[in-house]
């Protein structure tokens, strides 16, 4: 492996890329004299993080990046206290399923039998917060962030972990993102 991409895998995994990228957006909004952070600043980090995404999509390798990725959503998951959000449902993934389906207006599919669960956002726009809307920069590597997020997510309600995996995308050319979820 080469030194370049040792260097990015050190980073992201310690903390360096998106898992501390809302810290250090939240940092920005003031300056060290106290004074607002300028939208000249939040955009070089969006632009930092952009650049860095799509270096590490083309350097590093499928497995590599998944697990990178899916390691950063951790840092999303707390930022929104999803455990909190999460606690009425612990332990009842249908009552987990009709919320999804009423408040984000997601579409569930639960083959309860062979304990699998297909969740469709069904949003024709990615609703990430780390895409970069302002420069069309996307990458498909912030679907394995998303595939993470849905683990702890479903992990929390089934109690037990679980396996998530994204099977459609909008960054990948798909009309909507849809999620398999395997609960055994």
């Amino acid at each position: 492996m080469d030194n370049r991409r040792i260097f990015i895998k050190k980073a992201c995994l310690a903390g360096a890329c998106l898992c501390g990228f809302p810290s250090l957006l939240q940092a920005a909004d003031t300056t060290s004299n106290g004074s607002s952070s300028t939208d000249k600043e939040k955009g070089l980090m969006r632009e930092w993080i952009s650049t860095l995404l799509l270096s590490i999509d083309e350097h590093v390798n499928k497995e590599e990046c998944r697990n990178i990725m899916k390691k950063c959503a951790i840092s999303h998951y707390e930022q929104l206290n999803m455990d909190e959000l999460l606690l009425p449902y612990v332990g009842d993934i249908e009552k987990f399923n009709r919320f999804i389906e009423k408040e984000w207006g997601w579409k569930v599919s639960y083959q309860k039998q062979e304990g699998i669960i297909i969740a469709n956002e069904n949003k024709k726009t990615c609703v990430c917060p780390m895409v970069n809307q302002q420069k069309g920069v996307k990458s498909s590597i912030l679907c394995y962030c998303s595939e993470g997020f849905a683990e702890l997510m479903f992990s929390k309600v089934a109690g037990h972990p679980v396996k998530a995996s994204v099977i459609s995308s909008i960054h990948r050319g798909d009309a909507s993102c849809i999620y398999k979820i395997s609960l055994i």
